[in-house]
């Protein structure tokens, strides 16, 4: 089945045109997060989690257990990366991006994160990933990022006027290759 994201290329060209920018900020009476960036990162649930190192380089660490956990909050678990943690102890900044690597569309959150290490919260965390079936035992930390805005991010093959079935099957016949051995060079086309 077609997954049919919110926005596109061409609508985030037309929206920076006309003075908008794309862009979900956090507004009173409703959370950060639409309907379809909550349905993009729980079917996707891989987050790229970006953070600062004390002497200012980047810090890049994939986080399958990625999640929504309510209308303006993102959570994941700290199973093995101890450079993140001590990264946000420092400097609580975060960029998470959530991308669909088939359709080349998803999110950049970008906010505030916490570290939870015991109390309700952090139970109710661990609840809350023992019901999505992880193995809690795992689980050192939770992290829950405050998301204070939020942006629409695409692969430039949208601008050349490809449709999403077309990107899709481009990578899907990419990743089939991958699985019987053969590369492509077709597909970043």
């Amino acid at each position: 089945m077609a997954m049919s994201y919110a926005f596109s290329g061409r609508l985030a060209k037309r929206l920076r045109r006309k003075g908008g920018s794309g862009t979900h900020e956090r507004r009173r009476d409703t959370g950060v997060l639409t309907a379809d960036m909550k349905r993009v990162v729980e079917e996707q649930r891989l987050g790229f989690v970006a953070t600062v190192c004390p002497d200012g380089t980047p810090n890049l660490s994939p986080k399958g257990t990625t999640a929504v956990w309510d209308d303006d909050h993102l959570v994941f678990a700290n199973i093995r990366s101890p450079g993140t943690l001590a990264n946000l102890r420092q400097n609580a900044n975060v960029e998470v991006n959530v991308v669909d690597p088939f359709l080349r569309k998803g999110y950049r959150f970008k906010g505030v994160a916490s570290v939870l290490e015991s109390g309700a919260l952090y139970d109710k965390a661990i609840a809350f990933y023992k019901e999505r079936g992880s193995r809690v035992s795992a689980i050192r930390e939770v992290v829950m990022v405050r998301v204070q805005r939020a942006h629409p991010i695409d692969s430039p093959a949208y601008d050349l006027g490809l449709t999403e079935d077309e990107v899709r099957d481009r990578w899907e016949r990419h990743f089939q290759s991958l699985r019987a051995g053969r590369t492509t060079s077709s597909a970043g086309k």
